[in-house]
């Protein structure tokens, strides 16, 4: 009876314990920048917390009071208590970080940092260099592949442009063992123009293994193909060996590598995955989430406007969504009951941002709410809940709340300029779509956020890395900040949406009623 009494106890102590060291923030490094600061999510230190990985940029003084320098790292900190773990000093800025490679001789799970002009793997606990390779003009991520060298571990491509900087793009084998390249880089002739889109790995339903890529379309070429230029010669690896008949038929022309995914007059703003947590998990190299990626229907995106499900079978559409200049990905969560993931996009127009959930199955709209317009461009994150059902975290200004028989007014951008932009984050649930919990307000400005699962608690942590202006200094300071969900929710406000919102509950609840919905959520990975 003792033993019961003291676990009843000390576990919920022990909980909350934890759920408190969850929040903190700390400033790392100076804002700035076209591309926001590269961000990772992984357990390093062993705790079954997924700790922080990022980038930083950090300017010197030198000897003489005008002569200031630029430093560049990248840094882990600790997901439960914000201090830092290791730091690795680096000649050029870090352009992704990426967590999760396994290798034979490494019992420490392994992170790529990957720069314009190199490619580097550490020991994840200890920031320790394992091996690294020069590049030339390095354009994407490391795309995680099958094990083309029989060593039992995964290698990895890259798109890089060649030494002479011309238009013809590259796609580069790397061991994931030794970091060594895999014969030469694999150079294309690309045709269209725009936005680098890829490389991203498929696998077709008869197990044959294809890279989409392209410059504002998609193309898809076989992983043999792709083995064979670069060795000039067949893989001994069976996994690379084969070709899905019915993809191959889908050529341009008997003489052509490339496959056509979509080649519109419009061109490709983004090509993801079908898949729940893919935006959040994009930076991992663990070999079971990678898979469950590259057997999925894509999200298609182009032409500034228009979204469709192209299915992974035929290469057909399944449905098409236009609406006005969406500015960012979606977030991929279950907001209606079909068991379907659905697409929660936002776009921003005469100082008014919009954000509307579109139907999975059909491309339909479910959702729509409008706000004061908050002056900055970051994905939204669906995080699942317990029941199956995805909650949706968001920024944004104040809610528009449309009378009935009020016309709505459209907002000058640059009005209310002189006065600090507040910017709220707020949680929405299928249960209630006409309230909003608002968890926090803030003048910072947040560039790039990640979302972290706690199984032991039911908790997730919201990371968000921002920009907050420091006083008496030109550049802004950048500040990682980590927020547990469960203590959000109990400080957080409800916000009642307009009375014409088309998403208006058929009853009415009161703020009290939601407030103890929102308290009993509990998350779980998806």
């Amino acid at each position: 009876m003792l033993i019961v009494l003291l676990c009843a106890f000390l576990v919920p102590c022990q909980k909350a314990e934890l759920e408190k060291k969850l929040q903190w923030e700390r400033a790392l490094g100076d804002a700035g920048g076209v591309t926001p600061p590269a961000l990772a999510l992984w357990d390093v230190d062993g705790d079954s917390v997924e700790d922080v990985l990022l980038g930083v940029t950090e300017w010197t003084n030198g000897t003489h009071a005008t002569q200031r320098s630029k430093v560049y790292s990248a840094v882990a900190v600790c997901a439960v208590s914000g201090r830092v773990l290791w730091r690795e000093v680096l000649n050029e800025p870090v352009m992704y970080l990426q967590c999760g490679l396994q290798l034979n001789t490494q019992p420490s799970p392994v992170c790529l940092i990957i720069g314009k002009s190199n490619l580097m793997a550490v020991n994840g606990a200890t920031g320790r260099k394992l091996w690294s390779v020069a590049l030339r003009n390095i354009e994407s991520q490391a795309v995680l592949l099958p094990d083309l060298q029989g060593d039992s571990v995964p290698d990895l491509l890259l798109a890089t442009l060649p030494a002479d900087e011309t238009l013809d793009l590259s796609l580069t084998l790397i061991s994931g063992q030794t970091g060594k390249k895999i014969g030469h880089p694999v150079p294309f002739n690309l045709r269209g123009q725009g936005k680098l889109i890829g490389p991203l790995l498929h696998e077709t339903q008869h197990g044959a293994y294809y890279i989409l890529f392209g410059l504002g379309n998609v193309q898809a070429i076989s992983l043999q193909d792709i083995y064979v230029r670069a060795l000039d010669k067949m893989p001994e690896t069976r996994f690379v060996l084969r070709k899905d008949l019915r993809w191959e038929n889908m050529k341009n022309a008997s003489s052509s590598s490339f496959i056509s995914i979509y080649s519109g007059s419009e061109r490709v703003e983004f090509l993801l995955p079908l898949v729940a947590g893919f935006g959040n998990n994009r930076n991992s190299l663990d070999a079971v989430s990678s898979l469950n990626w590259t057997r999925s229907d894509w999200v298609l995106f182009y032409g500034a406007r228009t979204l469709s499900v192209l299915r992974q079978r035929d290469l057909h559409k399944q449905w098409t969504f236009s609406n006005a200049s969406i500015h960012s990905e979606p977030a991929l969560g279950h907001f209606n009951s079909d068991g379907v993931l659905d697409l929660f996009v936002q776009h921003s127009a005469n100082g008014i941002m919009t954000a509307l959930i579109v139907s999975g199955a059909s491309g339909t709209p479910l959702w729509k709410a409008e706000f004061v317009c908050p002056r900055l461009v970051l994905e939204a994150s669906a995080i699942s809940t317990s029941t199956g059902q995805s909650v949706f975290l968001f920024w944004a200004s104040e809610p528009i709340r449309a009378q009935r028989n009020v016309p709505r007014m459209t907002m000058a951008p640059g009005v209310a300029a002189a006065e600090p932009l507040i910017r709220k984050l707020f949680l929405l649930h299928p249960a209630h779509p006409a309230a909003l919990l608002q968890l926090s307000s803030t003048t910072d400005t947040a560039v790039t956020s990640a979302v972290s699962y706690l199984e032991y608690l039911k908790d997730a942590t919201y990371i968000t890395v921002s920009s907050r202006p420091t006083t008496g200094s030109e550049t802004s300071a950048q500040v990682v900040e980590s927020t547990s969900l469960k203590a959000a929710i109990k400080t957080g406000q409800i916000v009642q949406l307009g009375e014409n919102q088309e998403t208006e509950a058929a009853g009415k609840v009161t703020a009290h009623e939601v407030n103890a919905f929102f308290r009993r959520l509990s998350f779980k990975p998806q």
